[in-house]
């Protein structure tokens, strides 16, 4: 079942003026969150007809950022509710030095991606969830943050405003980036006084640089990812840089990521760097449960919803790392990432090689995962936003 929800472009954005003759993009009119009944005009004149595609080499994508045409903006106060946004020109945003997110990491973030089908329509996989999700993580960082549907119908304008840079089908996605801040200024630890919701997107391809290979991971024995009463559970910008250490001993080692054990036994597998690891021992599927220090991915939670309806018994549970050595075959899960295959996790010294390939449990979930995302498998679970 496909939810098709219209862009909508009421009160928080009367988008983009089509000429009725050229279907070019001309004028966008919005409000300002600050001042709401202030109408704001901007006038960008395009020369591309609306189901043009930007000039990139579609079949070279990587995972990076390419500056595209518009960013969505909302912002209010502390102690207030976000009301109007409106759609500005990409480009730099001002902080003020003493800018809460700037010395203190009061922000939060999401990701998500919307796929173009052969007849043109842009798809757009459960962001509700990444809405819900980011207001849970809101809450944790004392901030507020946008209700769901105006999370949602930000990201649709966004993509809308940006649709020549959706890719065309089988060359990639477009990935959204909602990103949560405390943009006031203070100077004490504190919460900000202004906060700044904000979208941008970037088409993409493979998130690693192997491609759809097989990845190799490295126990990381040194480091911690997250620890019990941290925000380990919650996509907080401050959970992944002290990561890159570890990542980047990783890579300098020949290996693709970094696995990660509880921070209090060290003998418990957690999460890989920026995704979430699944275990697989004939029909049965495991995935580490959610504690607090592992963050309720959108892609673990559809995935373990799909291995279900096929059947797989799938539990959530603690997997102490000896349990690797009878593992049938191990794949990660994220946005960003999709469903990537492990051919190896290398452990004090031993590496542990696992069942990759065409007949896999991990392929057989990542086709009906991608078959629903693009189209091609009809949408049972009611997952799809079609944006229109």
């Amino acid at each position: 079942m496909i939810q098709r929800i219209s862009a909508g472009f009421g009160n928080l954005v009367q988008s983009f003026r089509v000429a009725s003759s050229s279907s070019k993009i001309g004028c966008y009119y919005g409000f300002s969150s600050q001042a709401s009944s202030s109408l704001q005009q901007t006038c960008e004149p395009s020369n591309y007809r609306d189901d043009d595609y930007a000039d990139l080499d579609w079949d070279n994508l990587g995972f990076g950022i390419m500056p595209t045409d518009y960013m969505y903006l909302m912002k209010c106060s502390k102690g207030e509710d976000f009301e109007q946004g409106q759609l500005n020109r990409y480009g730099n945003i001002e902080l003020g030095p003493a800018a809460g997110v700037l010395n203190y990491g009061q922000a939060v973030y999401e990701g998500t991606k919307v796929h173009r089908k052969e007849d043109g329509r842009l798809l757009l996989f459960r962001p509700e969830q990444n809405a819900m999700r980011m207001k849970f993580g809101a809450e944790r960082m004392c901030m507020p943050s946008p209700s769901i549907d105006q999370f949602v119908d930000a990201v649709k304008q966004t993509v809308l405003a940006n649709k020549r840079w959706v890719p065309p089908p089988g060359k990639g996605s477009l990935y959204i980036r909602p990103l949560l801040m405390g943009s006031g200024q203070i100077l004490g630890l504190g919460a900000a006084p202004e906060y700044t919701f904000l979208v941008y997107v970037s088409p993409v391809g493979n998130y690693f640089k192997e491609g759809f290979a097989p990845l190799n991971l490295y126990v990381e024995k040194d480091f911690d990812r997250a620890s019990r009463g941290g925000t380990g559970g919650i996509k907080s910008i401050t959970n992944y840089a002290p990561g890159l250490k570890a990542l980047t001993k990783a890579k300098n080692r020949g290996f693709s990521d970094v696995l990660y054990l509880d921070s209090v036994n060290r003998k418990n597998i957690e999460e890989v760097s920026s995704c979430n690891i699944f275990i697989v021992k004939g029909n049965a599927i495991s995935t580490p449960a959610i504690n607090g220090t592992i963050l309720p991915g959108v892609t673990r939670r559809s995935i373990i919803e799909i291995a279900r309806d096929h059947g797989y018994q799938v539990e959530e549970c603690v997997i102490p790392i000896d349990e690797l050595i009878d593992a049938d075959e191990v794949f990660c899960t994220g946005t960003a990432v999709g469903v990537a295959s492990i051919g190896s996790i290398t452990y004090e010294g031993k590496r542990i090689k696992f069942k990759t390939g065409a007949q896999t449990v991990s392929q057989e979930l990542y086709s009906t995962l991608v078959g629903i995302k693009t189209g091609l498998i009809e949408d049972k679970m009611g997952w799809i936003v079609e944006i229109e």
